[in-house]
């Protein structure tokens, strides 16, 4: 069972999946930082110096236990996760553009001195 999990472990899939999990909770600190430190703070300065973060509706509880709809908040997250969206729809977008290239490229068929060189290597088979 030791070595079956060894075996697992050490699969690429494996080793890829943790790699790519490790740089997207990287990518969405990046992403929420932007949010937050960059883009928020002039939308805010446009709503009046409102921080979304302090929009909220106290309902009912009394004062010493207020409930609270916090739609600042939420309305950060939704923000948030829209320009993450936007930032992995690039990225997918890019790296299907490169992919696309990479295979109009295979399916062109050998270049120019990809036949001069088996022409060449022809020649010299025959010459033996």
């Amino acid at each position: 069972m030791l070595k079956e999990f060894k075996e697992f472990i050490l699969r690429g899939n494996v080793i890829d999946l943790a790699v790519g999990v490790i740089i997207g909770v990287a990518f969405g600190d990046v992403v929420k930082s932007l949010v937050d430190d960059i883009i928020m703070p002039p939308i805010g300065l446009l709503i009046n110096g409102v921080n979304f973060k302090d929009l909220k509706v106290v309902i009912g509880g009394g004062t010493k236990n207020p409930v609270t709809f916090n739609y600042g908040n939420f309305l950060q997250n939704v923000l948030t996760f829209l320009i993450i969206a936007i930032a992995v729809f690039f990225m997918v977008k890019l790296v299907n553009m490169l992919y696309k290239k990479k295979e109009e490229k295979a399916a062109a068929g050998p270049s120019n001195e990809e036949v001069l060189l088996t022409q060449i290597r022809d020649l010299l088979k025959d010459k033996k």
